[in-house]
């Protein structure tokens, strides 16, 4: 993954509504992502009312709760978040690359953006440096977000001309 972030183009949230769903499994790590993510926002002037949080169980099951939300269209944006590990086996591997496809699908079939903040490491070092360390991926996923949104009623005030 890049080190490279793009510019951060100081967007303003106020007035936006986000979705967030976040998994239950590697608590720690991904309440990290969501400590972080959260921060950004409120700072970007996003409401803590107009973010509506949902837990479930583990990664697997985060693009169920992204679809479901998406699917309600109260929100400019869905920010989806959990964090994979690597074990004895390549598990993990097969959980990312179905809950990435599951995610633009949703993304893609309910025109709401969807952020895929599921983080897939191979150590649980890799993990801790990009939920809780210096590679602050949950601000990235929430950037991201803002500018999805913020993308989002542009287009949408531009089909209604």
């Amino acid at each position: 993954m890049s080190l490279h972030a793009p510019s951060d183009l100081n967007l303003r949230g106020a007035g936006l509504r986000f979705g967030l769903v976040a998994a239950r499994f590697n608590a720690e790590l991904v309440d990290g992502l969501r400590q972080r993510a959260r921060a950004v926002l409120a700072a970007a002037g996003v409401r803590a009312a107009d973010i509506v949080e949902v837990r479930v169980p583990g990664s697997h099951e985060v693009p169920w709760a992204a679809q479901q939300l998406a699917a309600a269209k109260r929100f400019d944006c869905v920010i989806a978040l959990g964090v994979l590990i690597g074990g004895d086996t390549n598990h993990h591997e097969m959980v990312g690359d179905s809950v990435s496809h599951a995610l633009q699908q949703v993304a893609l079939g309910t025109g709401v953006p969807v952020i895929n903040g599921v983080i897939v490491a191979n150590t649980p070092a890799q993990a801790r440096v990009r939920c809780l360390g210096r590679i602050d991926r949950g601000a990235e996923f929430a950037r991201a977000g803002l500018e999805m949104a913020t993308l989002r009623r542009t287009l949408r005030k531009g089909q209604k001309s």
